[in-house]
């Protein structure tokens, strides 16, 4: 969701902090009903949620800082370059195979599941609440990382997208109480708020 949204906005004209903003305030309303969606299908872990959001926080603050202090001109080409690697990112992990794990019931715990290594999660965390405070792109920089560990697919993604929300509001959060909402385009605002809560209940 948000690398795609986010390089058709910067595409389109818009600044790169309006982006950042109306990509993070969808994500918010989208975070909330894919958790919600991935909650009900036994696909979250609690835990996990928790060691994913607090250092996603602290790296969303330090991606919306980094937009409010340079110019947005400057940063246009930077941040096509990281929507460019996260791109490349996706199709080269997802080029190969998962890892393979055992079959898992639903509600099942999945930490101690497949051999799943938390070493470094914090980390990758917080990489990827700097690129979604820069360019909205949290799961393609967090999800591939659990599962290069071993951590089932659908344990993954919806842990992922439910520690997003956390991720998001404080960067939607910080990125409007420093600019205001300039920039801010209401009517592409409500149309991505749409598409993405009718989306992510069909994707979990």
């Amino acid at each position: 969701f948000g690398p795609t949204s986010s390089s058709i906005l910067l595409s389109s004209g818009i600044s790169p902090a309006a982006a950042s903003t109306t990509v993070n305030l969808a994500k918010v309303v989208t975070g909330v009903v894919s958790g919600a969606s991935h909650w009900h299908f036994g696909n979250v872990d609690r835990r996990l949620v928790l060691r994913l959001a607090g250092p996603g926080v602290v790296g969303a603050l330090v991606g919306t800082t980094v937009l409010v202090n340079v110019d947005g001109d400057d940063l246009r080409p930077v941040l096509a370059v990281i929507l460019l690697l996260v791109g490349l990112r996706i199709l080269l992990r997802f080029s190969r195979a998962l890892p393979m794990q055992p079959d898992v019931a639903e509600g099942d715990a999945p930490l101690p599941h497949g051999g799943f290594d938390v070493r470094g999660v914090e980390v990758a965390a917080g990489a990827g609440g700097v690129t979604n405070g820069l360019v909205g792109a949290w799961g393609p920089v967090v999800t591939p990382f659990l599962l290069h560990r071993g951590l089932p697919p659908r344990f993954a993604v919806g842990s992922v997208n439910t520690a997003e929300v956390a991720v998001a509001v404080v960067a939607s959060g910080s990125l409007i109480a420093s600019l205001g909402g300039d920039g801010l385009e209401i009517g592409v605002l409500l149309a991505m708020l749409g598409g993405g809560a009718l989306a992510a209940p069909l994707a979990a």
